[in-house]
């Protein structure tokens, strides 16, 4: 327990006190996110928060990880490092989506050859249990590279995405910690303790972004730590075995994983690429039902944990059954907020006038010509 207090205590410190040097250094170098039509901000904000996350993250993860434990710790370290390099130069110069993804997959293999980190059983879902060895990698290369995406594309409102990687990443590490597992404990309460003292400067008014950098990071490692979960929990030699352990490790991420499987589903079926911008995500929605930015990560953060619960009420129904109840429960929420927005009737209006309406995110009544003047939009 000890280990673990340094690690996190240790985490907390680094992160907190290095945000405010990057802030510094981001607004002398003008490494800014700029706003438009999608963002909620309308003034340019550092984009590097990733970089304090990232210190605080692997420093404590290094000085609290036991030392038996750090052959398997520096594959993953290395595939942090891949993606690190992958998010800062994406947060500094842009990268191509063709690019982030081959980076991505080559943090997957890193992870899955030399992390042992790899799907091997469905655990009945469907009626399938032992994977052939094809189907295991491609499975585990679609899931670790869908969950880190997850948490980027969920990074929409100031303190959400950081809300919700600590929320995962604690209810992980505690799992963990309580069956043994030192190794994974240390590394998801580290990143907890980091996202705490990086939330203090992301909650509006926000004050730095964590970027590609840390929102990349946060999603490569609840992929490590859901896959681990899954072995661990659906072991009967486990501490705590866990009857329907997918669906439960499912719920766990089901904000930030369904939110995307959604988005990039309309986009394939609209023939779109699933990296093309849109304002289909849930915070969109609810940024269009009037809620501000500290509502909105409440209420993501309740549902998810209602949705917790929900799996593990219902995990002696089976994966299969637990998977498809979540799933349909989520499509239907989604749905009901979806179809509660004000319609935004646009046509009409020329382009800068379209970006101040949707930019603005508010419920407002929008008459039924164009204005002809500068508005307060």
């Amino acid at each position: 327990m000890d280990t673990i207090l340094l690690s996190v205590g240790l985490a907390f410190i680094i992160t907190y006190f290095s945000i405010p040097v990057i802030i510094e250094v981001a607004e002398n170098k003008k490494l800014f996110d700029e706003p438009d039509a999608r963002k909620v901000h309308k003034e340019v904000i550092p984009t590097l928060g990733g970089l304090g996350i990232f210190a605080g993250f692997i420093i404590a993860t290094l000085m609290g990880t036991p030392p038996a434990m750090a052959n398997v710790l520096q594959y993953f370290v290395a595939a942090c490092l891949v993606i690190f390099f992958l998010g800062i130069k994406d947060d500094i110069l842009i990268l191509s989506a063709s690019k982030k993804f081959i980076g991505q997959v080559i943090a997957a293999i890193i992870i899955m050859k030399f992390g042992g980190i790899q799907i091997v059983n469905m655990y009945g879902f469907l009626g399938i249990h032992e994977l052939p060895p094809t189907a295991s990698v491609l499975l585990s290369l679609f899931t670790i590279v869908l969950i880190t995406n997850s948490f980027n594309l969920i990074d929409g409102v100031d303190g959400l995405a950081g809300s919700l990687g600590v929320f995962t990443s604690t209810i992980f590490g505690l799992y963990f910690l309580y069956t043994g597992q030192m190794l994974y404990a240390v590394m998801g309460l580290s990143l907890a303790g980091s996202l705490i003292a990086f939330l203090i400067y992301n909650f509006q008014p926000a004050k730095i972004f964590m970027g590609d950098t840390g929102s990349l990071l946060i999603g490569l490692l609840n992929s490590i730590f859901v896959i681990k979960f899954i072995l661990v929990a659906s072991s009967p030699t486990s501490i705590l075995p866990l009857e329907s352990a997918p669906a439960i490790g499912f719920a766990v991420l089901i904000v930030p994983l369904f939110d995307t499987l959604r988005v990039v589903s309309l986009r394939i079926l609209s023939r779109r690429s699933p990296f093309s911008p849109d304002r289909n995500h849930i915070h969109h929605f609810l940024l269009d039902l009037g809620l501000g930015p500290r509502m909105i990560v409440l209420t993501c953060l309740t549902a998810n944990l209602l949705f917790i619960a929900l799996a593990y009420y219902l995990r002696f129904t089976g994966t299969t059954v637990v998977l498809i109840g979540l799933s349909a429960a989520a499509l239907l929420i989604v749905s009901l907020v979806y179809y509660s927005r004000p319609k935004l009737k646009l046509a009409g209006f020329d382009e800068p006038q379209k970006d101040r309406i949707i930019r603005s995110h508010k419920v407002i009544n929008i008459p039924s010509e164009p204005v002809e003047h500068e508005s307060s939009f």
